[in-house]
């Protein structure tokens, strides 16, 4: 029927009344399926707007520290005729505290999925990174307050980042689960652009007014709001719904999702795999202390925990972010429109990130890892060289050369990670894990 569709006729059901073989089969449409369903779309755009929230709050920050009002309030002069300037460690903690907030978010996030399920859970979330906008838009010249600003909306920014993966793998059809988590790394290139394209305009137009680092934050609201809104229009998880005993609703959440009636062989052997795995979970019942403990005590679970952490420190390390938070500080210091390269590296970025929803379907997880590997660390080497070894660093202008250089090199990087790291690691992580474990492991 072609890609379009999901065939599951593999063989004829009036033959399955005439053997041995399970009765209740016979019964079942074996029909073929749109392989992405009107709901599935949805659920693609909407839920992944926590990407949106995670990489425009990421992208956001690296045009504020090149952007005149803000380095006048928040800034430091080393004599009171001198410019503003962010010192090393200023900037570190303005930027680094988001990713500080994203651990504890993600930690603290995971009993609150698993007790107030994933649907609520992404509102509540959704209103906690709207606090920490507030608290950044409302800073007049402490740049402490731009900081704990910063680490609230990290606390749901992490959260987001544990739940809105899990939320789709717990929901979406195995034919299209791979893409549809990967989208979370998609709508993250994006929010990372559309922080770059807002921070080229509001610099452009108001580049000596408080507005324009004021109005790329509160921006950040319309994704929130869209998502934490959104997300009540949706039902709960499937698996979610079966675990606390609401079979019927986690069968019509099906049903609607894969766009298959409820007599399909599609929804019985989900419904069937669900039930075995839970039946398999309950077995091992306890305080909450005693579920942690055992959840590393369960087969191969450590395994598979570690290797989860060790990916997602992987994917931190790659130093991707070294150009989402500082690019417009390393390519103005070349003397190249850092605004403009910066748009070009994430417009790069967000494009890219396509091939990747196709690589992770049809080249598998593992190769796709160790050549994205290898493709990020010979450009980052060049890249590395020619800074060290080519670039004038007391004049950088008179080395416009190997300035280019680097910008092609960091746009070959991007697309390594793009294509392999970026999108691949949320969805290995969907997949990692168990159901009964999946909130905290992932976390």
């Amino acid at each position: 029927m072609g890609f379009s569709t999901i065939e599951f006729d593999k063989y004829n059901p009036a033959s399955e009344k005439a053997s041995d073989a399970r009765q209740d089969l016979a019964h079942l449409d074996y029909s073929p399926l749109k392989r992405i369903s009107g709901r599935s779309w949805a659920m693609g755009i909407l839920i992944s707007m926590g990407g949106m929230v995670f990489g425009y709050d990421t992208g956001q920050v690296s045009g504020f520290l090149e952007m005149p009002d803000f380095l006048e309030r928040f800034g430091e002069r080393e004599t009171p005729d001198a410019a503003p300037t962010f010192s090393t460690v200023r900037s570190g903690l303005i930027v680094g505290l988001l990713s500080i907030g994203t651990l504890i978010g993600a930690l603290v996030a995971a009993p609150i999925a698993d007790r107030f399920g994933r649907r609520l859970s992404i509102s509540f979330w959704c209103i906690i990174t709207s606090v920490g906008f507030v608290i950044q838009i409302a800073a007049e010249r402490s740049w402490e307050q731009i900081m704990v600003g910063r680490l609230v909306a990290g606390f749901g920014v992490g959260a987001l980042s544990l739940i809105v993966p899990m939320f789709q793998a717990e929901t979406a059809p195995p034919w299209i689960r791979g893409a549809l988590v990967c989208a979370y790394q998609l709508f993250i290139t994006l929010g990372i652009f559309l922080a770059a394209c807002f921070n080229y305009g509001t610099v452009t137009h108001q580049e000596h007014s408080s507005a324009s680092w004021r109005i790329v934050i509160g921006l950040g609201w319309l994704w929130t709001i869209i998502l934490g809104v959104g997300i009540l229009a949706f039902p709960e998880t499937p698996r979610f719904n079966y675990r606390i005993g609401k079979v019927e609703e986690a069968k019509r959440t099906l049903c609607r999702v894969y766009g298959a009636p409820e007599n399909h062989y599609a929804i019985f052997v989900q419904l069937e795999e669900i039930e075995s795995k839970l039946r398999a979970e309950s077995q091992i019942k306890g305080s909450a202390i005693s579920e942690f403990v055992g959840m590393f005590k369960a087969p191969r679970m450590a395994h598979r925990i570690i290797l989860g952490c060790l990916l997602q420190m992987a994917q931190q390390l790659t130093g991707a972010n070294y150009f989402f938070y500082y690019g417009t500080t390393i390519f103005s210091s070349v003397g190249i429109n850092s605004f403009i390269t910066q748009i070009i590296l994430n417009s790069i970025n967000f494009g890219t990130t396509f091939l990747g929803l196709y690589i992770v379907e049809h080249y598998g997880r593992r190769k796709s890892l160790i050549t994205g590997a290898l493709w990020m660390f010979i450009c980052f080497m060049i890249f590395a060289s020619v800074g060290h070894f080519s670039l004038d660093r007391e004049n950088p202008q008179s080395t416009k050369g190997p300035g280019i250089v680097l910008i092609v090199f960091a746009a070959l990087f991007i697309l390594g990670f793009a294509t392999t790291w970026g999108p691949m690691i949320w969805t290995i992580q969907a997949e990692l894990f168990p159901s009964r474990y999946r909130a905290k492991a992932m976390s």
